[in-house]
């Protein structure tokens, strides 16, 4: 895994691409730490973090789109499979080299809430607890942008599809507005969104099998339930998009709140999503 990832931050930096993120990221940071804090008077240096999420949507399809893209368009994921190491390693060495990437501007950053101390009284506890929140919520991006980034071989493709999804995932909580809060409309969501999971276990596994019976479980489940309690569906769909939302879990963090279940939840995300990213490298392999 070591040496996978030296060879990425490697990448990284005798190319453009980590020099690039990293003065795109601390630009934006300046330009919101002097409007914010600077011009327009506040102390709160989370603010500033809220604001830069948003180029999250952005910057992280950018970075991930050639991450695992690019090795399969050269074949040289064919080399990846063939080291005496197993491709969770592969996969982690990629994943914390992203990390490193993301940790430059952010240790950058520290220096800010510092410097806007030596203008006025900063609480410094809410600054740093949200920029740690502010480098989960980039991991976690990252680890779907890795995933994405695992499906095709075309980084035009990655990107654009990763952008999207960046999108959708932002304005996740603006769009659980506009769901029907009826128990009949988070019933047909659900049924909807099991056939997405099948449909990406099946990209996953190449086994009808698997994803068929998935399906069959959930959404027996999901018609059972309705069966018998559907009162339980009320405003289900839309609280539970809040609920993934992991820009909504970020905004705790600005709330001068250090959340432990928003950083627990977004570890998770990290976490499952990195085992996706194997499980497609693994299906490459076999297939």
């Amino acid at each position: 895994m070591g040496s996978i990832f030296i060879r990425e931050v490697k990448a990284y930096y005798s190319s453009m691409t980590g020099w690039i993120f990293a003065m795109v990221l601390l630009i934006v940071a300046g330009i919101y730490m002097m409007a914010w804090n600077l011009f327009g008077g506040y102390a709160n240096y989370e603010y500033t973090l809220q604001g830069m999420a948003f180029f999250f949507i952005i910057l992280t399809p950018l970075l991930t789109m050639r991450v695992v893209a690019e090795e399969r368009r050269r074949k040289t994921d064919q080399l990846l499979y063939s080291l005496p190491i197993g491709l969770n390693r592969i996969v982690l060495g990629k994943f914390f080299a992203l990390l490193i990437v993301l940790a430059v501007p952010c240790l950058v950053m520290c220096l800010y809430p510092a410097i806007l101390s030596a203008f006025g009284e900063v609480n410094l506890a809410t600054a740093y607890a949200a920029l740690t929140g502010y480098f989960m919520l980039g991991a976690a991006l990252l680890s779907i942008g890795m995933f994405i980034s695992s499906l095709t071989e075309n980084f035009l493709i990655s990107a654009v599809i990763g952008f999207l999804a960046m999108i959708v995932i932002y304005f996740m909580p603006s769009l659980a507005a506009y769901v029907s809060d009826s128990s009949k409309a988070s019933f047909w969501a659900i049924f909807i969104a099991v056939l997405v999971i099948c449909a990406i276990i099946w990209r996953l596994t190449k086994s009808s099998f698997t994803a068929l019976l998935t399906a069959v479980i959930l959404e027996g489940a999901n018609v059972v339930l309705y069966i018998i309690k559907p009162e339980l569906f009320r405003s289900l769909f839309p609280a539970v998009m809040e609920k993934l939302s992991v820009f909504d879990r970020f905004r705790a963090f600005t709330g001068g709140i250090f959340d432990i279940e928003a950083l627990v939840y977004l570890v998770t995300v990290c976490g499952v999503f990195v085992f996706l990213t194997i499980q497609s490298l693994e299906k490459r392999r076999w297939s």
